[in-house]
């Protein structure tokens, strides 16, 4: 089983550096006995160091080959391994807290994984990923970021945690190597928020679909109380709101 061989068709991208898998875990700050969710294993480059700092790790993994090694490899240790599609995992019937989450994510479906994160935030104490570095770049902007960076995860994901990128990562420490250069960031949540989030998710994706629409033809299917508005804001575009701006909008939605 060590010559587990990365999968194309499920955008597998297997960690090979030791220094950066080490950096990756430091920055969950993880303590021991702590409840860890890991997304896509793989080989375990990441896990060994999760259980070295006496976590118990929950390894959602949807490869088979990779699940019986993990299973072998690992075999004594605090290790849940959960063969399951990340998209379809419910971690309200397996966590009894809120976890601590981490995972080099798989380039294809990293921005669905950061929805369903979202559908279940209240399970999230604090969360490292890496990713496409633009994909980081898009999830942690800031209004100062380039217009283009900004879209509907950026919104959705600085109304609820505070968002931060960490490290870089060239392609040379994968096997086998991407074409693209990767990043990890951060992700810890916003303490009191009260925002309901199908009502600020139903304005942010009507708002972004039609980008360079203004909001008033943008939000043409959406039923708002027009008087809590300012009336400037319906000849802006998406872009130009603030995350602030998007929950007083949501707040309008009847």
């Amino acid at each position: 089983m060590q010559n587990l061989k990365p999968k194309k068709h499920l955008g597998q991208h297997f960690l090979t550096d030791e220094n950066i898998a080490k950096k990756i875990v430091s920055l969950l700050d993880s303590a021991p006995q702590e409840e860890v969710v890991e997304i896509g294993p793989g080989m375990g480059v990441l896990t060994k160091y999760l259980l070295e700092n006496q976590s118990h790790v929950h390894a959602v993994e949807f490869d088979d080959e990779a699940i019986t090694y993990l299973k072998e490899a690992f075999e004594g240790h605090a290790l849940s391994v959960h063969p399951a599609d990340v998209l379809k995992w419910n971690p309200a019937h397996h966590l009894n807290k809120p976890a601590r989450w981490i995972g080099n994510l798989p380039y294809n479906i990293s921005s669905p994984i950061m929805f369903h994160l979202l559908e279940h935030r209240q399970w999230v104490k604090k969360a490292v990923f890496m990713v496409q570095k633009e994909v980081a770049d898009r999830l942690c902007a800031t209004p100062e970021s380039p217009v283009k960076e900004r879209g509907i995860l950026t919104v959705l994901l600085d109304c609820y945690f505070v968002m931060k990128k960490e490290i870089k990562v060239p392609p040379t420490v994968f096997r086998p190597p991407p074409k693209v250069q990767s990043a990890v960031f951060s992700m810890v949540p916003r303490e009191g928020v009260q925002v309901d989030f199908p009502k600020l998710k139903k304005i942010v994706k009507a708002a972004f679909s039609q980008r360079r629409k203004t909001l008033r033809n943008a939000l043409k299917g959406v039923e708002l109380n027009m008087e809590s508005i300012p009336p400037s804001w319906m000849d802006k575009r998406a872009e130009e709101l603030t995350t602030a701006d998007f929950v007083k909008l949501s707040e309008a939605v009847r």
